[in-house]
């Protein structure tokens, strides 16, 4: 009984590290076929809502101004 309990508890471990190495390793890979955007690239057009509630997209802009993206946490959330 004891025994049995052990080797559950090693397979629970195992399975967790398994899964962990698993995502890891497609982490790597994505971000290896993935380089990102280059120089003087054009961002691809988008949608947003802002902080004041309004929903915004890239092309409304028509690069007529640059456009600043910036991420700050929700204030009073626990995150």
């Amino acid at each position: 009984m004891v025994v049995q309990r052990k080797l559950e508890r090693i397979k629970g471990i195992m399975g967790n590290t398994m899964r962990k190495l698993v995502f890891l390793a497609v982490s790597f890979i994505s971000n290896m076929l993935y380089a990102g955007p280059q120089v003087g690239e054009l961002a691809p057009d988008f949608r947003l809502r802002a902080s004041d509630g309004k929903t915004y997209t890239l092309s409304e802009f028509n690069q007529e101004k640059f456009v600043v993206i910036a991420f700050f946490p929700k204030a009073f959330t626990g995150g």
